[in-house]
C-alpha cells in the first residue's frame, strides 16, 4: 500500500512530540534493533493526541489484568480481521516474545475452529471475530468468557480488541509503511 500521509516531519514536530519520540528511541533500540513503530509518527501529526493515545496503550501492555499472550493473540487475529498488514506485522514479533508460538501463527488465520486450539484461546478468537462482525459479543460467546475470565480481563478484551481495530484503521487509511524487517500477513482462510 502507498503511504497515504507519510511520517511528520522531524523539522514541524512540536517540543512535547520530540521528547517523547525521542524518549522511545533507546527503548526501541534496545527490543528490535530499530526505532519507533512507523505508526507513531504518522500520529504524530497530531501532537494533543500523541502523548494521550500512548499514556492509553502504555496501560494496555504494561498493567493489563490480560496475560500478555492473551493480549497478543487478539492482536493478531484483530490485525488480520482488519487486514492490516502494519499492525499484523508487529505484532507477530510480540506475539513471539509473549509465547505464541511459530505455528499458531498460521492457527490464527484458521480462526477460532481451528482444532489445535485451547478453549480459552478458541474462546479469545471468537471474541475478536463476533466483535468485528458485529460490535457485539454473542451470550453464549460471553457466559463461556465469564467462566474463564474475570471482569476485568473482559473488559480489557474489549479494549484490546478495539485499540487493534482502532490502529489497524488508522495504518490501513494513512498507509503507514510495515518496516521491511517485519513479516507478511497470511490470507485469512475464515
Amino acid at each position: 500500500m502507498k503511504s497515504r500521509l507519510g511520517a511528520a516531519s522531524p523539522d514541524h514536530w512540536s517540543e512535547p512530540v520530540r521528547e517523547i519520540l525521542d524518549g522511545l528511541q533507546p527503548a526501541a533500540d534496545a527490543a528490535t534493533g530499530q526505532g519507533p513503530p512507523n505508526i507513531l509518527y504518522t500520529i504524530a501529526h497530531h501532537p494533543a493526541l500523541l502523548p494521550s493515545f500512548l499514556g492509553f496503550a502504555a496501560t494496555l501492555a504494561m498493567r493489563g489484568v490480560l496475560e500478555r499472550r492473551d493480549s497478543e493473540l487478539l492482536a493478531l487475529r484483530t490485525s488480520l480481521n482488519c487486514r492490516s498488514a502494519f499492525e499484523w506485522g508487529h505484532h507477530v514479533e510480540y506475539g513471539l516474545a509473549a509465547g505464541i508460538e511459530p505455528k499458531e501463527l498460521s492457527a490464527i488465520a484458521n480462526g477460532p475452529e481451528e482444532p489445535s486450539w485451547s478453549r480459552r484461546d478458541r474462546l479469545l478468537l471468537r471474541a475478536c471475530d463476533e466483535l468485528h462482525a458485529h460490535q457485539q459479543i454473542s451470550d453464549q460467546t460471553y457466559d463461556a468468557l465469564s467462566a474463564e475470565l474475570s471482569e476485568a480481563e473482559i473488559v480489557e478484551l474489549t479494549f484490546v480488541i478495539g485499540n487493534y481495530t482502532m490502529l489497524s484503521m488508522v495504518a490501513n487509511a494513512t498507509g503507514v509503511p510495515l518496516e521491511e524487517r517485519l513479516p507478511a500477513m497470511p490470507e485469512k482462510s475464515t
